[in-house]
């Protein structure tokens, strides 16, 4: 195997599909905080996105020893970047139950699918919303300041779809997008404006290398919402995103889960994004999309994420060498996981899938 040092442009020179680089790439959406721990063997502090936690007194160490372990984990897992997430302070709707499994802090927590913080106009007008100097970039200038050479920062956000589901509530905004048009479309473009402004932002920083935009679009079977009505809201403010990494010369990755099948010619053409992360095998597995889609974006990801929860080592090294041998050849494939390294995944799983990646990555296979 050759040695393995840290080179963004090798990640880039894929996602751009500019040709075979010298080793297969890897990517991760995100690893869980448990995982974390596990592979690096210690404990990690706690340390949130909210500029709130960033910013109180005294913890500037801990934060930024935080992140000498986030870039540790990924040089030693064998990525070319780190991971940077801003933080934008919309307060919403959650719900919380006891973490039964032992894995979180004591809680597990989702967001309330029925009814948000916004139903009406007088939510709208009392609403907290943040503003362009209220967004923390912290995260990315931690990374910046510890990352080792050869890496960049993958600037990362939820997206447009996500926050504006999250502040009406899933239920809620899909009654709203009859009943109040008008007050979907002001969410929307709330939202869009001041994720637009962060992307303008990240993409002129130096350090960062790309841009990874999350919008969960999907189901098993179809879009959250109809086509459409993607089309009228959403995707509009997705062309805006990229083109504000692609105005810095810089790729622009959509991680969306879900049937996505009626809108990828939307996504690829229109919006112009130059990398899809996020495959499931029951849904489109990763072989298949690079088939369909691969000589017009480049493909990330696709380890189903049910193989690396449930099945053994074995398995995995050979289901792992199958997408590798089908889905590397001619560049243009990324490997990784279907959605994140979640915490249920089992760690001698993610190890094997990298360590495969690493005997087979060499080009030509």
């Amino acid at each position: 195997m050759k040695n393995r040092e840290p080179d963004f442009t090798r990640l880039c020179k894929v996602l751009l599909r500019e040709g075979e680089p010298d080793l297969l790439p890897f990517m991760e959406l995100k690893y869980d905080h448990e995982i974390m721990e596990a592979i690096l063997g210690r404990r990690l502090p706690r340390v949130g996105y909210s500029s709130q936690a960033e910013r109180q007194d005294g913890d500037a160490e801990i934060v930024q020893g935080y992140y000498e372990n986030v870039v540790e984990l990924y040089r030693r897992m064998g990525h070319d970047y780190v991971r940077g997430r801003v933080g934008l302070d919309f307060p919403l709707s959650d719900l919380y139950a006891a973490d039964t499994a032992n894995l979180a802090e004591g809680h597990r927590t989702w967001r309330n699918e029925g009814m948000g913080l916004i139903a009406n106009w007088e939510d709208f007008d009392r609403y907290p919303w943040p503003t362009p100097e209220d967004i923390d970039y912290g995260p990315l200038e931690y990374a910046e300041r510890v990352m080792i050479e050869g890496m960049r920062i993958i600037g990362m956000t939820p997206g447009v779809l996500e926050y504006t589901t999250w502040l009406f509530g899933y239920e809620n905004l899909c009654y709203s997008l009859y009943d109040q048009p008008d007050l979907v479309a002001a969410v929307f473009d709330r939202v869009g404006s001041l994720l637009l402004s962060a992307y303008q932002t990240m993409s002129s920083m130096a350090a960062v290398g790309a841009l990874c935009l999350g919008d969960d679009m999907g189901h098993k079977h179809g879009t959250l919402v109809a086509p459409q009505v993607l089309r009228k809201y959403v995707f509009p403010w997705h062309k805006r995103l990229a083109d504000a990494a692609h105005a810095h010369n810089k790729p622009f990755i959509l991680h969306s889960a879900g049937q996505l099948s009626q809108i990828m010619d939307d996504l690829i053409e229109y919006v112009g994004i130059d990398a899809k992360h996020a495959f499931e095998d029951v849904i489109t597995p990763v072989t298949e999309a690079k088939k369909l889609w691969g000589d017009r974006v480049a493909i990330v990801g696709g380890v189903d994420m049910d193989v690396l929860a449930r099945r053994d080592e074995q398995y995995v090294r050979r289901y792992t060498r199958n997408i590798i041998r089908h889905c590397a050849p001619g560049g243009g494939y990324v490997l990784g996981s279907g959605n994140s390294i979640a915490d249920y995944c089992k760690v001698e799983n993610v190890l094997a899938m990298y360590d495969e990646g690493r005997k087979l990555g060499v080009y030509p296979l």
